[in-house]
């Protein structure tokens, strides 16, 4: 079977959803895994936006929150300020699955500037709902593409809180969900250490080695004690990955 990069991390990633119930979900990588999710392991997963869809049912990766489609298949749309104020903060959401344009060894990611904030290099989209949904979600799951440029020591901006500056940060700020507890890539799948909160490999994916991984984290990438492999995509995932992708129900 021929599969790509980007095919394995999206694997990889609708499989950490099996067993979740419902999943606050991001646009882009983190919309294509959830809705591949539902597709393979977990077709009962309720796919909530922030625009205020709950249980959308998309037969395409949706453009933005404001794609008609999330409020065309949902099972309902509620407003924005309920959205937040009953369904995320109080946490009443599994996972929220999130992007990054830049994560730090502690899970902190950036969505806001490269660069100095005043001079900045690049301007990124920004924040939206992603603080709320790192600070709430009983747990958040990142997915991004791995590069020294992406994974770097510490973000440029911090524009959600992953674990902060380190154990004991996030009950300081008075943040009710875990945070991150899987970074899902395409070249493998890192998980903070329980003692020191620091990023670390727990699986490689198919033909990759810990070299590779380590050379593309910014930081000294530690490698966990029983490092496992990633099993590849099933002809059935892959199946099901093409048709999303080709807009197919």
């Amino acid at each position: 079977m021929n599969y790509s990069p980007d095919d394995m991390m999206t694997v990889a990633a609708a499989r950490a959803l099996r067993g979740r119930t419902a999943c606050f979900v991001g646009i882009g990588l983190p919309s294509v895994a959830a809705n591949l999710a539902r597709r393979t392991g977990n077709p009962d997963l309720v796919l909530v936006y922030e625009s205020g869809t709950i249980g959308a049912r998309p037969t395409r990766p949706p453009l933005s929150i404001g794609d008609g489609e999330l409020a065309e298949t949902a099972d309902t749309v509620v407003s924005v300020p309920e959205m937040f104020n009953y369904w995320l903060q109080p946490g009443r959401i599994d996972v929220g699955f999130l992007g990054a344009a830049q994560l730090d060894e502690r899970a902190n990611i950036n969505t806001t500037v490269i660069g100095a904030y005043g001079a900045p290099t690049v301007r990124l989209p920004g924040a939206g709902g992603a603080p709320e949904i790192a600070a709430s979600c009983r747990e958040v799951f990142v997915v991004l593409r791995q590069s020294a440029r992406t994974f770097v020591p510490k973000v440029d901006f911090r524009t959600s809180v992953g674990y902060g500056d380190g154990p004991g940060s996030r009950a300081a700020l008075g943040l009710p969900g875990r945070g991150p507890v899987l970074v899902i890539t395409d070249l493998g799948i890192l998980a903070p250490d329980p003692a020191t909160c620091t990023l670390r490999l727990t699986h490689l994916h198919p033909g990759v080695t810990v070299e590779r991984v380590r050379a593309a984290t910014g930081w000294d990438l530690a490698v966990a004690p029983a490092l496992e492999h990633t099993p590849p995509p099933s002809a059935e995932e892959l199946a099901a990955l093409r048709a999303l992708s080709g807009g197919s129900p």
